[in-house]
């Protein structure tokens, strides 16, 4: 039993020594400014429903497109810390042109535009996620 709790010191005693160092994103060589735009900004909301409607088209074979947007909002900003890249998670619903309206949970990222320039988006629309990169329930959308 004193083995136990000389095990258990050591590691309480240590643990400090071992936590990483955090540089906040800002700080870094190539930083990032964390300036995102909101959940609800058109640019935003107009990127989602293209790329939605793009894909559909593209992989699927579906004439569906989003129609609009209801009740989003900012789900969590930077939820595991200041040394990952700026996310900014975000929740709603959306209004399918097939007349269901579903959840969708999607992120907008710093430097994740086209070549690494602006910020991107990535998202899941619940019902819709065929090949289940998000599954369960566009779960894995959220942070």
């Amino acid at each position: 039993m004193k083995w136990l709790a000389a095990l258990i010191s050591c590691v309480l005693v240590s643990a400090p020594a071992l936590a990483r160092e955090m540089t906040p994103a800002e700080r870094r060589d190539h930083s990032y400014h964390a300036g995102l735009p909101a959940c609800d900004d058109p640019s935003v909301l107009q990127d989602i429903s293209s790329t939605f409607s793009t894909r559909e088209g593209r992989f699927w074979n579906s004439s569906l497109e989003i129609l609009g947007f209801e009740r989003v909002g900012q789900v969590a900003w930077r939820p595991w810390g200041l040394d990952y890249i700026p996310r900014r998670y975000c929740s709603g619903t959306v209004v399918v042109s097939d007349g269901y309206k579903r959840r969708i949970n999607y992120s907008i990222r710093e430097k994740t535009g086209w070549i690494g320039f602006g910020w991107g988006t990535e998202w899941c629309v619940d019902g819709l996620d065929r090949h289940y990169a998000f599954a369960p329930h566009c779960k894995q959308a959220a942070p």
